[in-house]
């Protein structure tokens, strides 16, 4: 068997992650392929669905095509484990399609931006190695609100550090994504940048960030459950764009709030943009996500 060098087998990812991305060769007879995020089961508070591997199995016997993998959730980054994990889903039958990861990049302090920056570059080599496509990343916030509940119980809206302007956060976000595009596109790891809080809040600054990097390893991840104003609308505005899209449903009702979203018209919207790609559930209520999960499947399968 011929040696490949690791620009060859970098060079080939890349080229199986377009593919992937595309949708072009899901032959489940459904016309956009369904996965579920770990975040569904774990929710950052069930301990007894943390485990990657128990979510993976439990995605697999629900039905679904694929997993994306929230970054946090996993407890072991070792590339034994990584190996491991990727395995197993091959063994399921399920792909390892995204890979949600937590970053801030609006910050005064060079430091703390650089140190976001490499602990970036770390989970691009993470996705990689467990074969995965394509990663969220956000832009971060300011840090004014007391908390993640006082963010949620002002709608997202957060004012602007003191002595600092939002023209400024901009530019520190796009010179830190601008360090992390040529580690993308060495791994074949499209980063998707999503509409989560912060300077990503709406679609201007999503593509105020994307428009500016100007690369096609950064385009966006977009999360129908993040616009609380004229949804619809702001959906549309980066459908064009999308390579991941996050569903979020609410059985139960949400712990921070619940939309009634129309996934008919939001499947209307993606069709309209070409959208071939993975839906991944974020199931975010407080139904048992045994119960509420496979219904969210239900409802996307419906739709997509």
């Amino acid at each position: 068997m011929k040696d490949y060098s690791r620009r060859e087998m970098l060079s080939s990812l890349a080229l199986s992650s377009a593919a992937c991305l595309a949708g072009s060769g899901h032959g489940k007879g459904h016309n956009n392929p369904i996965g579920v995020s770990t975040y569904s089961f774990w929710g950052f508070q069930r301990d007894e669905f943390r485990d990657i591997g128990k979510c993976i199995d439990l995605a697999a016997k629900m039905g679904f095509d694929g997993v994306e993998i929230l970054q946090i959730q996993m407890k072991d980054f070792s590339p034994s484990m990584l190996q491991k994990i990727k395995r197993q889903a091959f063994m399921a039958g399920v792909d390892l399609m995204g890979f949600s990861t937590h970053q801030d990049f609006v910050d005064p302090k060079e430091i703390v931006r650089r140190r976001n920056v490499e602990q970036t570059i770390s989970y691009i080599e993470q996705a990689y190695a467990l074969g995965i496509p394509t990663l969220r990343i956000n832009t971060g916030r300011w840090g004014t609100s007391k908390d993640f509940d006082a963010l949620m119980a002002n709608r997202g809206i957060e004012p602007v550090l003191e002595g600092y302007t939002e023209e400024q956060g901009f530019e520190w976000v796009i010179e830190s994504m601008k360090q992390l595009v040529p580690y993308a596109e060495k791994c074949g790891v499209v980063l998707g940048l999503e509409n989560h809080w912060g300077l990503g809040l709406t679609p201007e600054g999503v593509m105020r960030v994307v428009d500016a990097v100007k690369s096609p390893w950064l385009q966006v991840t977009l999360d129908t459950g993040n616009f609380l104003e004229d949804p619809y609308a702001r959906l549309e505005q980066l459908a064009p764009h999308t390579v991941l899209l996050q569903a979020k449903t609410y059985y139960g009702k949400g712990r921070w709030y619940t939309l009634d979203i129309d996934y008919e018209r939001i499947g209307k919207i993606m069709k309209k943009a070409n959208y071939k790609g993975y839906v991944s559930l974020e199931f975010e209520g407080m139904e048992d996500p045994m119960t509420a999960v496979p219904k969210s499947l239900e409802l996307l399968r419906k739709h997509f």
